[in-house]
Order: structure tokens, then C-alpha cells, then sequence
């Protein structure tokens, strides 16, 4: 199966992801989409609420989301013809691996034997994922991140058993979507992004616990320096421009007192025993909920609905 070859894509699941999935999809005209979820879903409505923002900042027009919506068809029956004419299928259930295979093995008995199949998960292992599979060979993981119709990332991970063909193919779709696929070699914990990004987060909440700098100072540094230049200035790009030997000799000193452990701190433990669980927590006295910092109901409500605005605002104005 190559990419001139897809013309139906299926959407397994019609939550949150997938219905963000399918609008993704939706703008290559020549895609028919079909969803499919065991319970009803009013997927018009769930995509509209998720692109609100684009019609009202006019990133999108009314007339467009009427056509892309007008290819993207949902169904509660596994055995319809969308799901059995796929060329190609992203799986969005929930994040449980018995779901995951069960659902794997009901769609590899109806799919088309040439169907590609993509398994949509932030931590699950797709090569876990695939073992009870007959053709792995056409098997690889799709990390959309969330929101997925805004993040341009998908992370295209290959199992122990993806073809080379299958990678590229679904690398070429991706792009074809509009998305900036990265290609994951070895299917590792974290894939790419979600280790680079946890390895600050460890180094953060290190700070904070050794006393070194307030979880504020902490934010502050990353939001106010190099936080500005990432999306420009990238770490290997960035490690050019300074030069190998200039990291080579920074890396000497700083990364012997860097924070390696392989375990959770111990302020994540002392925090959780002390109900300081960020957004979740219960409030405490003064109406606020407790993590690194407090927050106010509204200044939760003020952080969910920014960072939408904010990614519309650095991708398209």
C-alpha cells in the first residue's frame, strides 16, 4: 500500500482525539473518512465544538467546514463498508491495552488484507500493542499530540516488526494531512518528544525540591530565555550554532549536576500525600487548588482556554 494508493481512511474511536483525527484528515479532499465507535456519537456537533475558534478567528470558513465534514461519515456497525474498505485506519479508543488489542483483532478480521493500521497512544508500547496481530508488518503507532487538530507533531513509531513500507507510507500521509511527522526508529517509553520533554520536567522539579529556585523562578526561566527560542532555535540546531566543542566542554561541567535519577522525586510523593494535586486538587481554605503553585478558578479556566488561542496565534498569525 503506498500513498497514491489511500483513498478511505478509518477512524477508530469518536472521542476527543478522534473526532480531531478525522477533521485532520478532512482537509486532503480526495479522503472519504469514516469514524467508528460502538456508542453514539454526534461527531457534527463534537467537531464544530473543537474548531470553534478557527470559524471565529477565520482561520477556516463556514463553507469549508461544511465540505470537510460532508466526507466524514459515522458508523456504530464494524462490518459496514467503511470499515472494511480502509486502505488505512488510526485507532483512538481508550488507553487500555486489552481495548487496544481486542479492537485490533476485530478490525484485522474485516479490514482489507492491505490495510495499514496506526494505533494512537501518548505511552502505550505499539509493538505491546500489535503481539497478538497476524501481519505486524503493517502496524506502527501515530502519536497525534493534543489538541490534535492544532499540534502539527504525529510520531510515526516502528514496532519490531513495521515494514520499512508501511513507515513511509504512513510519514507521507501524515504530511500529506498537513501534519509534521517525526519518525520514531525504536519503539522506546516516550517515543521522542515526551522524553526530552520529561527529562526538564525532572530537572525542574529537582530544582524545586534541592531549594534551588521557587516552582514560579522556575517557569519564569523556562517561559522568559530558552523556552522563546525553541520553536526557531531547536537543541541540535542549536548545539551547531554554538559549536560541538562548546557543548562538548558546557556538557563536562553542568551534566554532573544534573538530575539523573530514574525515579520519581520525592516531592511528587510528599505533594501527593499532602493532596497537592495541581488542576485535581480539592480547594483548600482560600477556594484555591494546590500543586507547585495555587490556582484559582479562574485562573484554571483562564490556562484551559488560552492554550488553544495562544497555538492559533503562533501557527497562523
Amino acid at each position: 500500500m503506498g500513498i497514491n494508493d489511500i483513498k478511505n481512511v478509518l477512524v477508530c474511536g469518536g472521542g476527543l482525539m478522534g473526532s480531531n483525527i478525522a477533521y485532520v484528515i478532512s482537509s486532503v479532499k480526495d479522503y472519504e473518512i469514516t469514524v467508528y465507535d460502538k456508542f453514539p456519537v454526534d461527531l457534527e456537533k463534537k467537531i464544530r465544538t473543537n474548531t470553534k475558534q478557527l470559524l471565529d478567528e477565520g482561520i477556516i470558513s463556514e463553507e469549508e467546514l461544511t465540505e470537510r465534514l460532508s466526507r466524514i461519515h459515522f458508523t456504530q456497525d464494524i462490518d459496514s463498508e467503511g470499515v472494511k474498505n480502509a486502505d488505512l485506519l488510526v485507532e483512538a479508543v481508550f488507553e487500555d491495552i486489552n481495548v487496544k488489542q481486542e479492537t485490533f483483532a476485530l478490525l484485522e478480521e474485516r479490514c482489507r488484507p492491505d490495510c495499514i493500521f496506526c494505533t494512537n497512544s501518548s505511552v502505550m508500547s505499539p509493538s505491546w500493542i500489535s503481539e497478538k496481530m497476524t501481519h505486524r508488518e503493517r502496524f506502527v503507532g501515530t502519536h497525534f499530540w493534543n489538541p490534535g487538530h492544532l499540534i502539527p507533531l504525529v510520531e510515526v513509531i516502528k514496532t519490531d516488526a513495521t515494514s520499512d513500507e508501511t513507515a513511509d507510507t504512513v510519514m507521507a500521509f501524515m504530511k500529506k494531512i498537513g501534519k509534521s511527522p517525526c519518525l520514531c526508529k525504536k519503539d522506546v517509553p516516550g517515543f521522542i518528544a515526551n522524553r526530552m520533554q520529561h527529562a526538564l520536567w525532572r530537572e525542574a522539579i529537582s530544582i524545586v525540591e534541592h531549594g534551588i529556585a521557587s516552582p514560579e523562578d522556575v517557569d519564569t526561566a523556562v517561559k522568559t530565555s530558552f523556552g522563546l527560542r525553541l520553536p526557531y532555535l531547536p537543541p541540535l540546531v542549536n548545539s551547531d550554532l554554538v559549536g560541538t566543542t562548546l557543548t562538548y566542554q558546557i556538557h563536562s561541567t553542568v551534566l554532573k549536576a544534573i538530575e539523573d535519577s530514574h525515579e520519581p522525586s520525592p516531592l511528587l510523593k510528599q505533594m501527593m500525600d499532602e493532596g497537592k494535586l495541581g488542576f485535581r486538587a480539592e480547594k483548600n481554605a482560600e477556594g484555591k487548588r494546590v500543586g507547585f503553585m495555587e490556582y484559582t478558578d479562574e485562573d484554571i479556566e483562564r490556562i484551559n482556554a488560552g492554550l488553544n488561542e495562544y497555538l492559533i496565534k503562533m501557527l497562523y498569525k
